[in-house]
C-alpha cells in the first residue's frame, strides 16, 4: 500500500488581494497527475484545506472537481482531517455524499473516539490499513476551563487533552488491530509541535492562547506507523522520527515562503523498512521579493525582465535618499512585461514613520496583538495591568477564530 500527505492547502487564499485559483487549479490538477503516476492507494489531507470557514463558490467548485478525478484514479480511499482554517460543519455535511467516493471526512472531535478511527479496505473488502484520523482540536475539545487557573495551568490541561486524546483514539485502532491485523496504524492530526519551523508571513496562526501547547513527540503513541500532520508550511520531520512528519503547505503562502523547496510526502508499506520519500512540487506562479536601492531594484526588474519572467514582486525600497516617485519609477520599469506588482514597501519612510510615534502605520504592518498593544499605550494603561488584559484579549482571538460559523 502507498499513501500521499499532503497539508496546508488553503484553497481561496489571498496574495495582497490578489486571487490566485490558477495556482490551486494547477496544482490539484498535478496532484491528480502524481496519484496516477505513483500509484497511489491512499491521499491523507491533513487540515486547512480552505483558507477561510466561508469558501467561495470557485474555491468549493475545485475541491469537489479534484475530489471527484481522485475517485476514479486508481486511489482507493481519501482521508481528510479539519485544520484550524477550516469550517468543521462545512466539511463534514456532504459526509455521507462523499462515502460513496471513499472519501472519509472527519471535521471536529465528537468525543467518541470511535468516530475517528477509519478502517480502509482494498480488494474484496480486505483489511489493509487503520487510520487515527484526528482533526484540529478546539480549546473546548481537550479541557475544562477552572476559575483562577494560570496560564501555566492552562498549557499543562492542554497538552495533556492533546495526549489523552490521541491515546483514546489509538486505542479503539489497536483493538481493531487485533481484529483485522496486523495492519499498518496511520496517524494524522492538525497541530503545532515543540521546535517546530515557520517561515515569515506564511500566516500559521498560534493555535491556543499564549503560544501554548506546543507538543512534543512524546504525546503520541508509540505503536502508529506512520504520522501525518498538518498546520506548519515547512515540510519537516518531529523530533527527527522520519515517521512523523509535516507534509508542508504545496504552494507559498506568502513571500517569505517563495523560496523554499515545496512538496508531498509519499510513503510505501510494501517496503521493509518503511519508504517514506519527498515528491517535490513545482512552481505554479513565480514570486519574487525585490529589497534594494532604487538602482539595486531597477536592475532586479531588468534582470527578470529578460528572462521574461511573469513574477508577481514584493518591492522594499532601503535607500538612504527620499524616493516619492516609487511606485511611479517602480510600475515604469515593470510596464511592457508579464510581471505584476503586489506590493510596495519604502522602508525609508516606514523608519521614519515609526519614529514619529507610528502616525502612518497601516494594518499590513501590524497584527492583532500589535493593534492592542497601540491601544493599551494610547489608554496608557499601567504595566502591571496589561498580562491579564492581553491573556483576556487572546482568549477572545482564540474563540473568535474557532467559531464555526456554518454550524447551526
Amino acid at each position: 500500500m502507498k499513501i500521499l500527505h499532503t497539508s496546508d492547502w488553503h484553497i481561496g487564499r489571498l496574495l495582497y488581494g490578489r486571487k490566485r485559483y490558477d495556482e490551486f487549479s494547477a496544482f490539484l490538477d498535478w496532484l491528480v497527475e502524481i496519484i496516477k503516476t505513483e500509484q497511489i492507494d491512499v491521499l491523507l489531507v491533513a487540515g486547512d484545506i480552505f483558507d477561510t470557514t466561508t469558501p467561495s463558490n470557485r474555491s468549493q467548485e475545485l475541491y469537489y472537481r479534484f475530489l471527484c478525478k481522485v475517485s476514479a484514479s486508481c486511489c482507493r480511499h481519501v482521508v481528510i482531517i479539519a485544520g484550524n482554517h477550516d469550517s468543521p460543519s462545512f466539511l463534514t455535511a456532504p459526509k455521507e455524499l462523499l462515502l460513496a467516493l471513499n472519501v472519509h471526512v472527519v471535521g471536529a472531535s465528537t468525543g467518541i473516539p470511535e468516530d475517528e478511527v477509519i478502517l480502509l479496505t482494498g480488494a474484496l473488502d480486505v483489511p489493509e490499513a487503520i487510520v487515527c484520523a484526528v482533526p484540529y482540536l478546539r480549546d473546548r475539545d481537550i479541557r475544562v476551563v477552572k476559575a483562577n487557573e494560570s496560564m501555566d495551568d492552562k498549557n499543562k490541561q492542554l497538552i495533556e487533552g492533546v495526549r489523552q486524546h490521541y491515546a483514546d483514539v489509538f486505542r479503539v485502532a489497536q483493538r481493531q488491530n487485533e481484529t483485522y491485523g496486523p495492519i499498518p496504524v496511520i496517524g494524522m492530526g492538525h497541530l503545532f509541535t515543540a521546535g517546530g519551523r515557520t517561515m515569515d508571513g506564511d500566516g500559521v496562526r498560534e493555535l491556543y492562547i499564549g503560544s501554548l501547547a506546543h507538543v512534543s513527540k512524546e504525546i503520541f503513541p508509540k505503536g502508529l506507523d506512520y504520522l501525518a500532520l498538518g498546520h506548519l508550511h515547512v515540510p519537516q520531520r518531529v523530533g527527527n522520527c522520519d515517521h512523523i512528519r509535516y507534509a508542508g503547505s504545496p504552494i507559498p503562502m506568502g513571500y517569505g515562503e517563495a523560496k523554499q523547496p515545496k512538496s508531498v510526502v509519499i510513503v510505501d508499506f510494501k517496503s521493509h523498512p518503511l519508504e517514506i520519500k519527498l515528491h517535490g512540487v513545482p512552481g505554479f506562479q513565480a514570486l519574487e521579493r525585490i529589497t534594494g536601492t532604487m538602482d539595486e531594484i531597477l536592475q532586479r526588474i531588468d534582470a527578470l525582465k529578460s528572462d521574461n519572467s511573469r513574477a508577481w514582486l514584493e518591492v522594499e525600497f532601503t535607500g538612504d535618499t527620499d524616493a516619492g516617485n516609487l511606485r511611479q519609477m517602480i510600475e515604469a520599469a515593470v510596464a511592457d512585461s508579464g510581471m505584476e506588482i503586489r506590493r510596495i514597501k519604502n522602508r525609508r519612510v516606514i523608519d521614519r514613520v515609526i519614529r514619529q510615534a507610528c502616525d502612518q502605520e497601516t494594518l499590513d504592518d501590524l497584527d492583532v496583538i500589535d493593534v492592542f498593544n497601540r491601544l493599551l499605550d494610547s489608554a496608557q494603561v499601567a504595566d502591571m495591568e496589561r498580562p491579564n488584559l492581553l491573556q483576556t484579549y487572546q482568549e477572545i482571538i482564540t474563540c473568535l477564530h474557532e467559531e464555526d460559523t456554518n454550524a447551526q
